[in-house]
Order: structure tokens, then sequence, then C-alpha cells
């Protein structure tokens, strides 16, 4: 087995919030999918390596065709990174995710990378017509078609979710390689499962402390030695904001994540933080990374390095952040964290 891919990258993940003008004034939907745009030219523009986009099918996350979205970012920039974070395979038709994944490869010049989860925010199951009770079966069968597609080539496969393909072309074919993640909140099947096919691991850290997912990263790296294939890299994302100090983002950030967990509490069940759980996540054992370049940058590197990471992703969005601030997170993030966490883990 070769050495884990060597480097670290680092990149910004949004859901396309509904974020706000700088009078407090709420963008619309349209707004909001028009900003992630510029937010992505500006991220390019600032050296972030990679730019990603989940999918979501609510009224406070408008993006159900992110990989649309990517495509009117690849035209606005020229290196940055362009991915999922995540598609929700199981409701999905892992021909026409390949498909539009390919085709945001041609037109970035070999970009995009796709992140494949199950969904933990289920709001598309209903939304095509499918039954929970299929949830895990689902991933399965589709995963492992995505995987048959991917090999290029002629496609035979038959399951139990969709109808069988019979030596059927699946157009357009990749010129450059499309790397593939598996997102994963805490599942050992899950992370067994990315290792089966080979895909990258991509953990989604929202609370808790981080190196509570060492043993999944553990479990991972001996999985994929197991089933002979060369190391492959692991991704962590996270939410965050970037400030001048950690006063300032703190205050920033709090009343919005309070926000928006006790909205997303009546159909998930989250239990509504109180300011001491909150600043509980912020400190350094938890999964919050706010504050300072300097605080968010030191706390990204022991993250990192305790999960065996080759990737950090901050998730910069959150609620209706106003867009200069929005703005401000990236560019601080980019310019001063990065930096710092790079010379942190060169050390």
């Amino acid at each position: 087995m070769t050495e884990k891919p060597r480097g670290y990258t680092f990149g910004l993940d949004t859901f396309g919030d509904i974020s706000s003008a700088v009078d407090g004034s709420p963008f619309s939907h349209a707004d909001a999918i028009r900003a992630v745009v510029e937010q992505g030219a500006l991220a390019d523009e600032l050296g972030v390596d990679h730019f990603n986009i989940g999918e979501h099918h609510t009224m406070d996350f408008p993006m159900p065709a992110g990989d649309l979205v990517l495509g009117a970012v690849a035209t606005r920039t020229s290196r940055i990174g362009l991915g999922s974070a995540v598609t929700v395979l199981s409701s999905d038709d892992p021909v026409r995710v390949f498909q539009r994944y390919s085709t945001l490869n041609a037109i970035s010049g070999g970009r995009a990378e796709v992140t494949l989860g199950r969904g933990s925010s289920t709001e598309s199951f209903p939304l095509f017509g499918y039954d929970l009770a299929d949830y895990d079966v689902l991933f399965d069968e589709k995963l492992n078609l995505f995987a048959e597609v991917l090999k290029g080539g002629r496609v035979t496969w038959e399951g139990t979710v969709r109808p069988p393909m019979h030596d059927q072309e699946v157009v357009p074919e990749l010129d450059k390689p499309l790397p593939v993640w598996v997102g994963v909140g805490g599942n050992p099947n899950s992370v067994v499962r990315a290792a089966r096919y080979g895909f990258n691991l991509r953990l989604a850290i929202i609370g808790g402390p981080p190196d509570r997912f060492v043993p999944l990263t553990q479990l991972y790296t001996q999985a994929v030695a197991k089933f002979r294939y060369d190391a492959r890299p692991i991704g962590i994302h996270s939410p965050g904001h970037v400030a001048a100090t950690d006063e300032q983002a703190i205050e920033e950030f709090w009343p919005h994540y309070l926000d928006m967990i006790t909205r997303m509490s009546r159909v998930r069940g989250f239990a509504i933080p109180t300011k001491e759980m909150f600043l509980h996540e912020v400190g350094p054992h938890g999964s919050l990374y706010v504050g300072s370049p300097e605080t968010v940058a030191q706390k990204i590197a022991h993250t990192v390095r305790a999960l065996n990471a080759s990737r950090f992703d901050l998730k910069y969005a959150m609620g209706r952040l106003s867009e200069d601030r929005l703005r401000t997170n990236i560019e601080l993030y980019a310019t001063e964290v990065v930096p710092l966490a790079r010379k942190l883990l060169a050390d």
C-alpha cells in the first residue's frame, strides 16, 4: 500500500443558506443562489483549494441543484476544485448523478468531484417518492451502481431499487478522473462501505468532540488496506465562522446558530442549545470552528492531526448571517486561517 497522500488541502462548504443584506433584510431564494456563485468566485480568487455545495430541499437551504450552481461557478473560476457536500444518492439516480458530475468535470477542465451520502436530511425522500423504510438498501444498491458506472464502458447491472441495465452506454465519458467521496456522520458500516469501493472518506462532524471519530478513521485505513487499495484521503466537514477576534466571531455567529438549530429541531429532533452548550462546542473540545484566525487555525490543525486527515472543509454560512460578514469570513479563512493551519501542520 502506498503512503498516505501528501499535503493538506482546505475548502469551503455551503448549503446555500438564506443570508441577508447589510441592512438585515433576508435574501430571496434567487438572491441566495446568485450569492453562492459570487462566494465561489471569491474563494477561487483568494486561493482556497475547494468549493462545495450541499444538496438540500428546504426553505432555509434552497439548494436542490448544487451541481448546476457549481457549473456557474466553474465559468467564473480557473483553479478551485468544485464538488458536492453532499449529493443525496439514495433519492437520486446514480446514472444521472454521474452524468451531471462528469459534465461538470468537462466544463471545469477536470476540477469536479462528488461526495455521496445516504441523506442525514431526509426531505428529498418524500419529495421524490422514496420510502424511508428503504433507507439502507437504497444507498447500498445505488452506490454499487454508481461504482459500476464510474468504471467506464458499457454497464450491466441489476438490483431491486431501479430498473436493470443491460450493456448500456453512459455519457459523457470522463477524460479526467472524478474523485468520489462518501459522506459519513459516524456509522462504522458506512466507513467500511466507502473503503470497499475504494472511495475517499469525508466525515461530517457537526457536534461533540472531533476526537471521538479517531476509531472510525482507523477502521477506514484498515479496511482500505484489507480491500487492497492504495491509501485514500480522509476529509473533514465542520461548521464555523471567522472574524477579527474570538468575541466578535461568537457574537456574530451565536444568534444565527441558535435560530437555525431551533428551526431544525422541529423536524430533526435536535436539542435546542443553551449559550453554555454553544460555548463548549466553540471551545477546544467541540466541533464548531468559531473565532479569530489564530483560534480557528489552531483547532483545525489539532483535528486534522488527530484524525489523520489531509483535508478540512469549513461550512462557512449559518442562517441569516449578512453577506458582508460571510465575505469577511471567506477572506479571513483564505488569507489567514489556511496559511497558519498549513504552517502548524508542517511543524
